[in-house]
Parts: structure tokens; C-alpha cells; sequence
């Protein structure tokens, strides 16, 4: 009985010393099938790849959305509606029913640039040069270089408000300089800023106070949740006030 105790006790603290990290069941990541569709944005895709959204990218719905962002990320309810909106409200979908939902591949069009979709993309190229939909890794490496997710050491695991800041600022020039017809307005720079809070605010580490470097690479190269590199959906939920102070944080940081 001693034994068996002492064996059992051993099991248990060698199973709890290396957590296994593994994904939610019914939302394993699956990547695209055939004629499912998918956006310019990763953390739509994410969400899709793992089924929080429609795996389809079809008829997807203002439900859907927060649905998705609560249940992959935890974010409140109505953080993202005004964006919603700004799709459903600017004739970009090609559903049957426009004024309730949209494809994920409609935010590659001419009508939802400048709107909902943007040049200077972290991982896209610009519409103006042909393919805003398609991850592009020539682009992305550039990024991930300044983001130093090659660089992945004791130390040095977290990506920080002023790395990712100064990453997005080097990508504008990058783009800027590439294409002719880069939208430069004030508009314009405030959504690239806050695509870059945004990643951050959904892949934040408290703990760590920074988003971890290997969350940021599987997030943008692979389009999966990184539950396997440890992430958990935060037990608190993340406001559009948070998303705000994100925002400003980012912004305060000089290229």
C-alpha cells in the first residue's frame, strides 16, 4: 500500500512538473478546406482555424463575432461591433444579405479599403501592389526580425509595447517607400496602430507584462491559437478600455 502510494505520488508530481498544454476540445486548429474563406486579418483566420467562427468564413454575423472574441479571447461583449458595422454599413459584403453578414474574403476589397483594411499591413502586401489577402513572408520576416521572434533566449522571450511599436513604425516605411499610392493620412496611421495594440492586447501576458515571442510567431506565421506554447484565455475580461490604453501606449512610442 506504501508502495503504491509512493509510486502514485511520483506519477502525479512527474506529470505536473511539465504541463501539457493542449487545445479546447471542438476547437482544435484545422486549417482551410477547399472554398472556405479567409481574410487579411490573422486574428479573424485564427478564429476560424479554430472554429470559434464559422470554419466556412461565411455569412458571418455580428453574434458570430462576439461570440468568437469572447470564447477564443475572452474579450466583452461589444468591443468590436463598431467595426462590424463599418462592414456591414459600407456595402462590402457579398452575401445575400449584406446588411447582416459577411464573408471573410470581402475585406480584401477595393470598397473595404481605406475602411476596414489598410496598407502597411504587418503580414500582407497592399492592395495597390496586387494581393492584400495572402500572408506574404517576405514582409513578415521583416517584421518578426524587428519583433526579434528569431532571437528567442533566456531574457529575451517577451515582445513589449515599445518592440512591437517601433516593428509597425519600421513597416510604414517599408511600405510607404514600396508603394506609390500608400496612404499616408492621419486615419490611416491610427488603424495600423491599432492592429498592433490589438495583437498585443489579445496575446498579453500580465504575468510577463509583454506578449511571448512564440505566441506572436505561431499567431501571424502559422494563423493558430497558441495553446500548445502555453496560452490560456485570461480569466479577466478585456474591454474596449483596455484596447484604448493599449492603443495609447503604442502610440507614445517615437519610431
Amino acid at each position: 500500500m506504501q508502495l503504491s502510494l509512493l509510486a502514485s505520488t511520483i506519477l502525479y508530481t512527474a506529470a505536473t512538473a511539465w504541463p501539457h498544454y493542449s487545445e479546447p476540445r471542438g476547437n482544435e486548429y484545422q486549417a482551410p478546406k477547399g472554398d472556405d474563406r479567409r481574410s487579411p486579418c490573422p486574428g479573424l483566420n485564427v478564429m476560424a482555424n479554430h472554429g470559434f467562427l464559422p470554419r466556412s468564413g461565411k455569412e458571418i454575423t455580428l453574434e458570430h463575432i462576439r461570440y468568437a472574441t469572447g470564447a477564443a479571447f475572452n474579450f466583452a461583449p461589444g468591443v468590436f461591433d463598431s467595426a462590424v458595422a463599418d462592414v456591414l454599413g459600407n456595402g462590402i459584403s457579398t452575401t445575400n444579405a449584406p446588411n447582416s453578414t459577411f464573408n471573410l474574403d470581402d475585406l480584401v476589397s477595393p470598397k473595404a479599403h481605406g475602411i476596414v483594411e489598410v496598407d502597411g499591413s504587418l503580414s500582407r502586401s497592399d492592395l495597390a501592389l496586387g494581393d492584400n489577402l495572402h500572408y506574404n513572408q517576405e514582409i513578415w520576416d521583416a517584421v518578426a526580425e524587428n519583433l526579434g521572434l528569431n532571437r528567442i533566449c533566456k531574457g529575451d522571450k517577451i515582445v513589449t509595447v515599445e518592440t512591437a511599436a517601433k516593428a509597425r513604425n519600421a513597416r510604414q516605411v517599408v511600405a510607404k517607400a514600396a508603394n506609390k499610392d500608400f496612404d499616408a493620412s492621419e486615419l490611416q496611421s491610427m488603424v495600423t496602430r491599432g492592429t498592433t495594440a490589438l495583437y498585443l492586447l489579445t496575446l498579453w501576458d500580465g504575468a510577463r507584462n509583454g506578449a511571448p515571442k512564440t505566441w506572436v510567431k505561431t499567431f501571424f506565421e502559422h494563423e493558430r491559437i497558441p495553446y500548445k506554447e502555453g496560452f490560456q484565455k485570461p480569466a479577466k475580461a478585456k474591454t474596449a478600455e483596455d484596447l484604448g490604453n493599449m492603443f495609447q501606449a503604442v502610440s507614445a512610442v517615437k519610431a
